[in-house]
């Protein structure tokens, strides 16, 4: 994994919007570092039906991708009802493997940014190639 997102939103070609729900902070209304891998997910999930192809259509075709690494880093608190743009961008594209970098911003300023690190598998769990779309994917 290469944990060096870039802190540029130009670099990222699909932000995703999210509100920050009360059911994720803790008494002071902060977010629990734990929450932001949903965000991530979330985010992940409408990028790839923004490029057409559902994440239960990447299924259908025999496709998983499982995370296999995760890496946050936590600049500045997220905070309830606020309103996170979730940047994301395929960064590299392997064999079997993929890599998606993550900038979390609120109004510009950056909180958190992130890597995910995924394992292209079929329906059985084991490795596969990744599909020709993924690889176009990445920049």
């Amino acid at each position: 994994m290469n944990f060096e997102p870039s802190t540029d939103p130009a670099d990222y070609g699909f932000s995703h919007r999210l509100r920050v729900r009360f059911a994720e902070t803790d008494a002071m209304g902060v977010v629990h570092h734990a929450a932001y891998l949903p965000y991530l997910e979330e985010a992940r999930v409408e990028y790839l039906r923004s490029r057409g192809h559902p994440y239960d259509a990447v299924r259908a075709e025999g496709y998983d991708f499982s995370v296999l690494e995760v890496a946050v880093r936590y600049q500045r608190p997220l905070r309830f009802d606020e309103l996170v743009d979730v940047q994301l961008a395929v960064t590299s594209v392997g064999y079997a493997s993929f890599q998606i970098d993550y900038l979390l911003q609120v109004d510009g300023g950056t909180r958190a940014d992130a890597v995910t690190v995924h394992g292209v598998v079929g329906p059985e769990g084991r490795a596969k190639r990744a599909p020709t779309w993924l690889t176009a994917l990445s920049g």
